[in-house]
């Protein structure tokens, strides 16, 4: 099981490397949208967790990338963020969650699990 990483904030970054690293999983990280957009076409990708604002391309971006590649990924969103509007678009262009910055690295897990298990 592949989860990419795309989080700009290293702290969290290596925060959540470090939990699904525990858990088992294969890990992909990606500091920007662009690097992670990269990583989708290329690489076998399971599961995406992404903050919304980003350099270079946005997780809201990285959604509407996916839709374009016709690949079906579910995609958790991170942000500090807690805008109506924009969590609305998050999840009409297809994110399967958002959690709210600060968040609880074993939230994410429980979050991760339930998602992989469909």
């Amino acid at each position: 099981m592949v989860i990419l990483i795309a989080e700009d904030d290293e702290l969290i970054l290596r925060t959540i490397e470090h939990k699904l690293l525990k858990e088992g999983y294969d890990v992909i990280l990606s500091r920007n949208g662009k690097e992670a957009i990269d990583h989708i076409k290329n690489s076998k990708v399971d599961l995406i967790i992404t903050d919304i604002m980003m350099p270079f391309v946005s997780g809201i971006e990285i959604l509407s990338a996916l839709n374009l590649m016709e690949k079906k990924i579910p995609v958790i969103m991170l942000s500090s963020m807690g805008q109506e509007e924009v969590i609305l678009t998050a999840f009409d262009l297809g994110a399967s969650d958002f959690i709210v910055k600060p968040f609880s690295p074993n939230e994410l897990m429980l979050r991760v699990k339930r998602l992989i298990a469909k």
